[in-house]
This record gives structure tokens, C-alpha cells and sequence, in this order.
């Protein structure tokens, strides 16, 4: 199955308005430190770098509609060569 590295950069840009958590809340939620979206530590590649993840591709549409969403646009989806 396919896989999809999702980036959330500059994650220094993130409004916090959370409508990537409410649409996509498997793979964002906020971080309570600094309010600023994250990747779910399930997904994420380096447990120190919570901007960067690798997700399942039954989760791809909704990050997509996640990064669609988002109003600063920085949310970016692309495919990982296996």
C-alpha cells in the first residue's frame, strides 16, 4: 500500500484556527505548548520533529482535504518511494 509524507511547513505559520484537527483528526491536532497544528506521534517520522509524518493511504483524501483547507496553505501531501 501506498504511503504519503505529509509536511506542515513553515509550521511557524500555523494560525491555529484547527480546521485541519476538526477535518483530519487522525493525522493533526494542536499542540498544547504552542498551539500550532502537529503531526499525531503515531504518524510522525522523528519524534523530536513534529511537522513531519508518514501516513497510510487510506488517510491520504483527508489530508488532502486538510491542506485544501487550510488558510495559510501549509500543509503539504507527496507520495513516499517504497
Amino acid at each position: 500500500m501506498a504511503k504519503y509524507k505529509v509536511t506542515i511547513d513553515p509550521r511557524d505559520n500555523c494560525i491555529s484556527d484547527m480546521v485541519c484537527v476538526s477535518i483530519c483528526p487522525d493525522v493533526f491536532e494542536m499542540n498544547p505548548e504552542d498551539n500550532k497544528s502537529q503531526i499525531v506521534e503515531k504518524y510522525r517520522v522523528d519524534p523530536n520533529n513534529l511537522a513531519v509524518g508518514i501516513v497510510p493511504e487510506d488517510l491520504k483524501s483527508c489530508v488532502e482535504d486538510a491542506a485544501n483547507a487550510c488558510p495559510v496553505q501549509i500543509i503539504h501531501i507527496e507520495p513516499v518511494e517504497e
